[in-house]
């Protein structure tokens, strides 16, 4: 399940471009916590304590208590980061409250275990990641920081679906109209060209298997 963070904020008490961007030239970022049919709360928070946040890992399937000096604490999960085009520094964030006994869509990263325990890998197959996340439905109070999707019984040539990916109680993914793919293990198939001692050194078409050619199998 997600982890439960404080995040530290301030209040604004303007909205817009202009207040936007003082707010940035105090040093800090803008954001907005809006949803749950509650007037949307105009923050500022320090642009650190973001960073760190993003560069967790799990920073949009966190939920936060976002403790507003000046303001009311908000629990609520991120949704969007606009960034600079140039410098990449955070230049606004949003955040939607959450409402006891509501559900969301959120993208949660897909996690592989046992690979060392896979049958196909171990004749040589090689794993393929089609999705390294999958958008799920889950409730509010528990939305899972990742998922797992154990390797320990897919042979050479499977496929993997999300049938085949372990989704915690109440959780189920937002594509319902199929079994999607998440990833397979296949052969990938390398043409080896060898030289041999022609007595003028070079290599001509003859000399290389017509049939030989770099591939590999792939699912959609």
């Amino acid at each position: 399940m997600s982890e439960e963070a404080i995040f530290p904020a301030v209040a604004r008490e303007r909205a817009g471009k202009g207040a936007a961007r003082a707010t940035r030239r105090s040093g800090l970022v803008p954001g907005v916590v809006y949803g749950a049919t509650k007037d949307p709360q105009n923050i500022a928070i320090n642009p650190r304590d973001l960073m760190k946040q993003l560069i967790s890992g799990h920073f949009y399937n966190t939920i936060y208590t976002i403790k507003v000096e000046g303001g009311s604490d908000e629990k609520a999960l991120p949704r969007d980061v606009q960034f600079h085009p140039v410098t990449d520094a955070p230049m606004h964030v949003d955040f939607m409250r959450l409402r006891k006994g509501a559900r969301i869509n959120v993208n949660i990263p897909v996690v592989f275990i046992n690979e060392e325990e896979c049958p196909g890998i171990a004749e040589g197959g090689t794993l393929t990641i089609v999705r390294e996340e999958v958008e799920l439905y889950c409730p509010v109070d528990a939305i899972p920081s990742e998922v797992e999707c154990d390797l320990a019984t897919v042979q050479l040539g499977d496929t993997v679906r999300i049938s085949g990916v372990n989704l915690p109680e109440g959780v189920e993914p937002v594509i319902q109209d199929r079994d999607f793919v998440v990833a397979n293990v296949s052969m990938q198939q390398i043409a080896e060209i060898t030289e041999e001692d022609d007595d003028d050194g070079i290599i001509r078409d003859e000399d290389v298997d017509a049939e030989g050619g770099a591939g590999g199998e792939g699912e959609e």
